[in-house]
């Protein structure tokens, strides 16, 4: 057994399968299949079940991941230990973002980490909130960069930054500044998946008035936040999104926005990690450094 075939090993676990794995680390499928088959037969144990299209780890599987993690992160350490400059440090992080921070925040997250640690590669999926949410419960991922909070007792949550939500609308409707919840009833809408943070805070939004979402005249879901404001901009509905998201169309005055009245509530977006997945030593300086890469 050796510190590459457990790095591998690592990778076929969180991809559930072979040829993902071998895409990640530039090898063939064939030669990933060798260095498991190798690692199984000097450990004398099954490492992993094909159920379906997947592969699935045995009850051996599952131990020697947990081991597997914890030695390649003392291998980590071990070359941060030596190393003369924290520049050389080098490594993979894998994140899940919501819709807003993705585009919007992860990027720049990104640029200022790679500063000091140029060598360290990112994995980026884009979902909704709450499907981060569960990337992070079940390890696919290290981090997640979501904008809602479900609460789950293996889950850290480190608030990042703080918004507010605002009505956009297309450029030909113009409607009075700042507009009230009860005027939008009439007005066509399109929405956010349920899974999204933003329609969490809406629906808030809309309790707090006492309006059933059924009042709404919605005309369109959409789990992409990019999609959504395309919908607003060709005058198909208008929509309640994050400021963030909002303020670079409304510059390049592709959109107009609005303040909603009595609408104060603040949200957050936030880091979140599992603490029962061992972390990367580079993942662990992300989250470490991750107020101050914003």
């Amino acid at each position: 057994m050796d510190l590459h075939q457990l790095y591998i090993f690592t990778k076929v676990v969180e991809n559930k399968s072979f040829s993902k794995a071998a895409e990640e680390v530039f090898l063939s499928q064939s030669t990933v299949s060798s260095h498991i088959g190798a690692l199984e037969k000097s450990l004398g144990v099954k490492l992993f079940d094909r159920v379906g299209r997947e592969s699935v780890l045995t009850p051996h599987g599952e131990r020697l991941y947990h081991w597997a993690q914890q030695l390649l992160l003392m291998k980590d350490q071990a070359l941060l230990d030596l190393s003369n400059g924290m520049t050389e440090l080098k490594g993979v992080i894998r994140m899940a973002a919501s819709s807003v921070p993705g585009p919007f925040l992860v990027p720049q997250m990104i640029k200022q980490f790679r500063r000091d640690y140029p060598s360290v590669t990112f994995h980026i999926q884009e979902a909704s909130s709450k499907i981060t949410a569960e990337k992070v419960l079940n390890g696919s991922v290290d981090i997640g960069i979501l904008g809602e909070k479900y609460e789950d007792e293996r889950l850290h949550y480190t608030p990042l930054l703080k918004e507010h939500l605002v009505l956009i609308t297309a450029n030909d409707i113009n409607i009075p500044d700042p507009v009230t919840i009860q005027d939008l009833i009439n007005y066509p809408f399109v929405m956010r998946s349920s899974d999204s943070g933003t329609n969490a805070l809406l629906e808030r939004l809309l309790k707090k008035n006492n309006i059933p979402k059924e009042q709404l005249n919605i005309i369109a879901y959409t789990d992409s936040g990019q999609s959504l404001i395309q919908f607003v901009k060709q005058g198909i509905g208008i929509a309640i999104i994050s400021e963030f998201a909002a303020n670079e169309y409304c510059s390049n005055q592709l959109i107009r926005k609005y303040t909603i009245k009595d609408f104060d509530e603040e949200r957050f977006f936030y880091l979140a990690y599992n603490k029962n997945k061992t972390l990367s030593l580079v993942a662990k300086l992300f989250i470490t450094n991750a107020k101050n890469l914003i």
